[in-house]
């Protein structure tokens, strides 16, 4: 029979053959079918099966698509294998003697690190209270036995996917776990100036209680975040007098404080001399200014040389300490409520228009006399819009009521019991606002 006729008729399996014309032996090999390779996310493959002859078949396949094939007859060696190089992809059997392949796979899903592995049970079982059993061990697919070589590379494909997918969220959560860890650090270190920075804007008001010769002086800080816009002091005026103010930057945090920071520098109580509201007398000692003639200096010098969206509100006061009269100019801020000795409360003030806001303003200044037994407490907006658990605010008419219940409180104490009453009313200690206050009581030349 000649060659040709014999390929044609499609009955040779492999051999060799002489030609009709006596040519020298052709080793001629069968053709294998052309297989696409099938790797992607999937790349090593571990088959378990007890069985020798199930295992050779399936790796047989596996191989010729391009896979790289370990192969466990057991459970346990399956386990002792993946420990060492984690498989892409476990093909096992259901039922083997020992380890079952629902007992390998939660085991095997037990020791999950960082990479998924798609796990495919291989079963005659098709009952579906079994095929539920093997999902909750952890199995991602089934194949029924025999196997079928289309649907293993129907399945196996799916299986690249999910990985892939998975591989990619892995990826995308590992650099997100390293921004955030990033965020962290830069947070930390944010806190921790801002800790730093609270510390240094609680030093600008470096006493919270003095002892005059004509009564007590008592302040109050308190910021909502690290750090605030509130700022409240004292200075020594002259022999004769001495100056309080109160100070409400908008806004809050960092720009806020650091604002206050450089307006305290104009309040100096350590250098008279660079004071704005200090000035020199014939005989070159330092006195007080007309409070009014200070807020406007301020106000053009926020408006001229400050390049600020901020503006504030302030209460600017000179108290003469013989007498107990007292100037003072109110820019914006709260109206400070001034208590008689006989419990009578009075809200004083004219109001007036905050600093830095607008130029060409007008500041006014009042008088106020302080008997001994009288005080006078300035404070922020922090105070009297303080929100209840209603959103409702403390206002005017809960402060009165306030200093009347605490009528018999004095000093830094009286400071403290305004802080826990405001808890009490607002139901949390982080207040919305900054908090602030200075309490003079005054009890005239006698107290000495």
């Amino acid at each position: 029979m000649a060659l040709h006729t014999l390929l044609m008729s499609g009955g040779y399996t492999g051999g060799s053959f002489v030609c009709e014309s006596c040519m020298p032996p052709v080793s001629i090999r069968p053709t294998q079918p052309s297989v696409a390779p099938l790797l992607g996310a999937i790349r090593n493959v571990l088959v378990v099966d007890d069985s020798k002859l199930q295992r050779k078949l399936l790796t047989v396949s596996l191989k010729r698509w391009g896979f790289d094939v370990a192969e466990a007859d057991c459970g346990e060696a399956a386990l002792r294998m993946a420990a060492v190089c984690r498989p892409d992809l476990v093909l096992s059997d259901w039922m083997m003697p020992g380890m079952s392949g629902l007992e390998l796979c939660r085991k095997f899903r037990a020791m999950q690190g960082d990479d998924y592995s798609y796990f495919i049970l291989l079963t005659s079982k098709s009952d579906k209270a079994e095929v539920a059993r093997g999902l909750d061990s952890g199995a991602d697919d089934f194949l029924s036995k025999p196997v079928d070589n289309n649907e293993l590379r129907a399945r196996i494909s799916a299986g690249g996917r999910l990985i892939e997918m998975q591989r990619k969220m892995a990826e995308a959560n590992r650099a997100l776990s390293e921004t955030l860890g990033e965020l962290q650090q830069l947070y930390d270190h944010i806190d921790s100036d801002l800790k730093e920075a609270k510390k240094l804007q609680q030093s600008l008001v470096r006493e919270r209680f003095r002892a005059l010769p004509v009564g007590n002086l008592s302040l109050l800080l308190r910021s909502s975040g690290h750090v605030g816009g509130d700022l409240v002091g004292f200075f020594e005026a002259g022999a004769r007098h001495v100056g309080l103010y109160a100070l409400d930057v908008s806004g809050h945090g960092i720009s806020s404080a650091l604002m206050t920071a450089r307006l305290a520098g104009y309040l100096s109580s350590a250098a008279p001399d660079q004071n704005v509201a200090l000035c020199k007398d014939a005989e070159g000692n330092f006195v007080p200014r007309p409070p009014y003639e200070v807020v406007a200096d301020l106000n053009n010098l926020v408006l001229d040389e400050m390049e600020t969206e901020h503006y504030f509100t302030l209460l600017l006061a000179f108290v003469e300490l013989e007498t107990g009269q007292m100037v003072l100019s109110q820019a914006g801020h709260p109206h400070p409520a001034v208590q008689r000795a006989d419990g009578r409360i009075e809200m004083i003030g004219t109001g007036g228009f905050p600093v830095g806001l607008m130029s060409d303003v007008s500041f006014e200044q009042f008088d106020l006399t302080l008997k001994p037994g009288d005080r006078i407490l300035i404070l922020s907006d922090g105070v009297t819009e303080c929100p209840g658990p209603d959103d409702s605010m403390l206002d005017e008419d809960g402060l009165i009521a306030l200093m009347q219940d605490l009528s018999a409180t004095r000093g830094p104490a009286f400071l403290e019991a305004l802080i826990w009453r405001l808890t009490e009313f607002n139901g949390s200690e982080d207040f919305p606002d900054d908090v602030s206050a200075i309490l003079f009581e005054y009890q005239g030349l006698d107290a000495t």
